[in-house]
């Protein structure tokens, strides 16, 4: 390839796009004529921001669920330590009756009382010494609920107001931002209407408050700035620019969105808001968003009083694996050079850890980019270079090798290896159409949940999990309805019951994956045990009656269905063919176990100064295995670490049920509890009349699941009176 090729190919990618006859087929021959690296430098550390000072004593309390603005869930409280924890026991149980679903809010305590939402859609407030209720405020009900209709679904935070305006509790609910009273519940009357102002792109995330301005994101994307008094929209970011906007050359075709749900942090002493977003719409095919697709998969540094970008950091480029920046960044101190210095995080589900100065945005350790495939699916355009750090040391890898099948039993490697061989892998492999494709990713790396963080020393300690994804795309040639002709009762069913996650055409929104193809890959039955028992983010289907549901069948498999019009992929973007996937599939053995070699669960302490990983330990057992004489295996966790001035970092959310507490220092297992459900957001740590506690949300069921399944509990651990 000649010097002026290889030079027009790198400019066609430093400007986002890849220009080639639509519906082509890269080139892979001129791909790999790119060098083989590219780097990002660090910044000097003569230009490292310097550290501002930070008071512990704001540590002592949790009015956020993220712990603190920067969301570096850090208690300073001492009282339970590596010496006493052995003696924890439940101080009280709360169960809040109103039916049971997988919750993922860690609660916030402020003024001796906890707030916490509940499986029946409501929010509630405790006697956090005693788990007493004390109100009840309900969320209007829904036909079908959405996932952002669960009230606080990741987050909440206390505002304490000022001489004109009264405290209260922000969180969102559907497509609302809420300001409640926390002593009654009440509305807070002149925030938006009825105490409550609406959010476009649908609740999620705990956010923000600096001065008078709270910052939140919407589920399927942008970030917000609102007046916390009136509830009056102050700016608002896009997370997909439009035309004329920094970062609309990046997209090339529809632009379907690069969601909020990550959540964000805030540095109170600079007035900048860092929000994390994942990837661009939709997973897994990309042919409609040629380009490296800002802001999916960034962290982006906002000026909070004006919502104006400063600086951004992008991970993955033009994602279509689901390797979302997944939570909220961490604040973080460190030292380069002997001088203390303010850094960001970001995590991602490949497995990246981010470490970026605070005010220009530049890493903090050089960040390698390497030459990745070209891809083989008609029309598809992938991103010619993606990360593959050096430092800080990822979290995982989310490349696969047959080296890593299981070895668990001989039946279990046979049956894995059976499907590899018809499987592709590799350094950010794309999608072969009707191929699998093998890479530790969607259950991979660190997840929503995200870090914790030791402020004092500077430590991060993140739970991760390695599990191999498995996604075959494949042609979408479904027919939908011509509108000439009435809709089916199984379509009318689906746009009541279905169409809130998996789109009015079938084609997924947010995380929910596009239906379809069902019929090529799920039988009926399949299907009904689906909707009697839900999966993941997918609750239970309790309305509809055996003949309904056969009719919803009849619809989502194509049969008896009206005349329909001219294929999905005729309305693509002009010339590119249209493409869906399997749903979020993994490569399991024969008895569902995964088949990679464990661990299969981490969690991990870094020291950020170095960038080096100080510990990893497996996080949660598999007791069937543990009675078969296996090691210590570790699970699918989605939890998420607290960590405690008394030298504890506290974790729950595996598949065992359990909350443990570990030393920070070694990672040794120090204590263990096991709880009426799995804990499914990361522990709380609070104090109430001079008696530390430890809470952890206890409701089971989601993707991690457990044998319980979903329940209604919140647990507080204390040491005996």
């Amino acid at each position: 390839m000649s010097p002026v090729s290889i030079r027009s190919l790198l400019l066609a990618v430093v400007c986002g796009r890849i220009l080639a006859a639509p519906a082509a087929v890269e080139d892979a021959a001129a791909r790999a004529a790119l060098p083989e690296f590219r780097y990002i430098p660090a910044a000097r550390a003569a230009e490292l921001a310097p550290a501002a000072p930070v008071d512990l004593g704001q540590f002592r309390g949790w009015p956020r669920s993220q712990g603190d603005n920067g969301a570096r869930r850090y208690s300073a409280l001492t009282q339970i330590n590596r010496d006493n924890v052995r003696n924890l026991a439940v101080a009280w149980t709360f169960r809040s009756g109103d039916g049971a679903a997988n919750l993922q809010c860690t609660p916030i305590i402020v003024d001796d009382v906890l707030y916490a939402p509940t499986p029946g859609r409501a929010l509630v407030a405790l006697d956090a010494a005693t788990g007493v209720e004390r109100w009840r405020w309900q969320s209007p009900p829904v036909k079908a609920a959405r996932l952002q209709d669960t009230p606080a679904r990741r987050g909440l935070v206390y505002w304490p107001g000022d001489r004109e305006n009264a405290p209260r509790l922000l969180f969102g609910a559907g497509d609302w931002i809420h300001a409640v009273d926390p002593k009654t519940g009440a509305p807070i009357p002149g925030f938006g209407e009825s105490g409550r102002t609406a959010i476009p792109t649908g609740a999620t995330a705990s956010g923000v408050v600096y001065q008078h301005v709270f910052v939140t994101c919407g589920l399927l994307g942008d970030a917000y700035g609102y007046d916390v008094r009136t509830g009056r929209m102050l700016w608002r970011f896009r997370s997909v620019p439009r035309d004329g906007e920094f970062g609309a050359e990046t997209w090339d075709g529809p632009q379907q969105g690069a969601n909020g749900w990550s959540g964000l942090s805030l540095d109170d002493h600079r007035g900048i808001a860092f929000v994390a977003f994942g990837a661009p719409r939709p997973d897994m095919v990309g042919v409609g968003r040629w380009g490296d697709n800002l802001f999916g998969n960034c962290v982006v540094a906002l000026d909070v009083r004006t919502g104006r970008r400063l600086w951004h950091f992008q991970d993955v480029r033009h994602d279509i694996w689901d390797l979302d920046v997944c939570a909220p960044p961490n604040l973080v101190t460190i030292t380069r050079e002997g001088r203390k210095v303010d850094a960001v995080t970001g995590v991602s589900k490949a497995g990246h850890l981010l470490l970026l100065d605070r005010v220009s945005g530049q890493p903090i350790f050089p960040w390698r980019l390497r030459r990745a495939p070209a891809s083989t699916l008609p029309g598809e355009r992938t991103s010619p270079y993606q990360p593959d750090p050096e430092l800080p040391e990822p979290i995982s890898r989310s490349e696969f090798h047959p080296d890593l099948i299981t070895d668990r039993t001989p039946e279990a490697r046979e049956w894995v290896k059976r499907i590899v061989e018809k499987s592709t892998y590799g350094f950010f492999s794309p999608f072969t159409e009707g191929k699998p494709n093998l890479y530790i990713g969607s259950r991979g790396g660190a997840e929503w949940s995200g870090a914790a963080v030791d402020v004092p020393t500077g430590r991060l300690y993140v739970t991760s999990n390695r599990w191999v994804s498995k996604i075959t795309v494949f042609s979408a040639d479904d027919r939908e309805r011509d509108p000439r002709h009435p809709p089916s009762a199984g379509e009318k069913h689906y746009q009541v019951h279905c169409a809130p996650c998996h789109g009015p055409n079938r084609g997924g929104l947010g995380i929910a994956p596009p239906l379809w193809g069902l019929q090529r890959r799920m039988t009926d039955e399949q299907v009904l045990e689906q909707l009697r028992t839900g999966k993941g983010a997918m609750p239970p289907n309790l309305v509809l009656t055996d003949a309904e549901k056969k009719d919803l069948l009849d619809y989502l498999f194509r049969r008896h269905q009206p005349p329909s019009r001219a294929p999905r992929g005729e309305e693509a973007v002009a010339g590119r063919p249209q493409y869906a996937f399997d749903g979020f599939q993994f490569l399991v053995d024969h008895e569902g176990y995964p088949g990679i070699k464990p661990p299969w669960g981490l969690l991990n302490c870094y020291d950020l100064s170095t960038g080096r990983v100080l510990w990893r330990v497996p996080l949660g057992e598999l007791e069937k295995l543990t009675a078969q004489g296996v090691p210590k295996t570790g699970s699918q966790n989605l939890g998420g670490a607290t960590v405690t001035a008394g030298g504890l970092v506290f974790v729950a959310g595996t598949e065992d049920e359990k909350i443990r507490a570990f030393d920070a220092d070694t990672g040794a297992e120090l204590w263990s509890a096991k709880l009426p459900f799995a804990g499914t957001a990361a522990p709380a740590v609070y104090e109430v009349a001079g008696r530390q506690y430890v809470v952890i949300t206890a409701t089971g069921g989601g993707r991690v699941g457990g044998a319980s399944g979903p329940g209604d509990a919140y647990v507080a651990f204390a040491l005996p009176r």
